[in-house]
């Protein structure tokens, strides 16, 4: 089998690739187009519209990542291809790692602190106990299943929300929309972990703001498309007097690099991070593309995404 191999550190993958399947060809993009029309499959991360266009008998595509938003969404996305996205692979150690510093961060008042800094204001705020400090997990995948109960091992009560019903040791489940307005009543710390499907899209809006409790954070290391971004500064408010909402820790946004004249980047209670909280670690996204390249090789079964979903 032939695979073509694109991602930013595309070298580095294809002789990892090459030495696990050595019975396959892999090459990159960077490889003539003669060579890139032949791939009978394709390893990829965020490819563009040309490069989904030029095998001519492509027989599945593995998503170099947990999200396929912008794969699905991509014009160039040839018709009836199926495609095998990766699940954790590691990533949900890493974003849970981001996950538990922004709860500390509002928990233990680093906020403030940073701006009494920049004031020369030495003051101490009471700590909030930990099991005083409900929060929340949208979406309970692979990845959301791990983060909340890595949180909830740190102390925490966790209240997670999908959309049909769930059960996980440790977790308070919720799901529907009923489950979603209970859940944003209690927290104060909502995690989003959400796919980007038409369902998910401005998912947190103004309404959903309103029903956090006053002085909630808001931590999204999913997807920018979540958000209402008009309804998030409102809440948050202007200046440095905080509004309904305390502040934002926010590593995905509906364009990315996020736009120069964006507001989130100077708002005071805003941190902004550069979708970083969750890279592909090679190790065991690696184990997750061979299987996934041996199987569609034999004919078997795969757990694929469902476009209609968007997961």
């Amino acid at each position: 089998m032939k695979v073509l191999v694109h991602i930013d550190d595309a070298e580095q993958w294809r002789e990892a690739l090459a030495r696990r399947l050595p019975q396959a060809e892999v090459f990159t993009s960077s490889a003539p187009a003669e060579k890139r029309r032949e791939a009978d499959y394709l390893a990829a991360w965020k490819p563009s519209a040309e490069l989904l266009g030029e095998p001519e008998r492509l027989k599945g595509i593995v998503n170099l990542g947990a999200g396929v938003d912008a794969l699905l969404g991509n014009p160039g996305l040839p018709e009836g291809v199926p495609i095998v996205k990766l699940r954790d692979a590691g990533m949900a150690e890493l974003i849970g790692d981001y996950v538990r510093y922004g709860i500390l961060h509002f928990q233990r008042d680093f906020d403030r602190y940073r701006r009494q800094q920049a004031r020369r204001d030495w003051r101490e705020h009471a700590v909030v106990d930990k099991a005083d400090w409900p929060v929340g997990v949208l979406g309970l995948g692979a990845i959301g299943a791990k983060v909340a109960a890595m949180v909830a091992a740190d102390g925490f009560p966790v209240h997670g929300w999908s959309r049909s019903p769930r059960s996980l040791d440790g977790i308070t489940c919720h799901h529907g929309d009923a489950g979603l307005d209970e859940l944003l009543g209690q927290v104060r710390s909502l995690v989003l972990l959400l796919p980007d499907t038409p369902a998910t899209r401005h998912v947190i809006d103004a309404a959903a703001l309103a029903r956090l409790p006053e002085g909630a954070s808001l931590i999204n290391p999913g997807r920018g498309s979540l958000i209402d971004e008009a309804a998030l500064l409102d809440a948050l408010g202007e200046g440095e007097t905080e509004g309904r909402l305390r502040g934002a820790l926010l590593d995905a946004f509906p364009e990315e690099p996020l736009p120069d004249e964006s507001p989130l980047w100077s708002h005071p209670r805003v941190w902004v991070t550069p979708h970083m909280a969750g890279p592909t670690p090679l190790g065991e996204a690696l184990d997750q593309v061979a299987e996934a390249l041996l199987a569609f090789e034999a004919g078997e079964a795969l757990d694929t995404v469902d476009p209609e979903a968007g997961y």
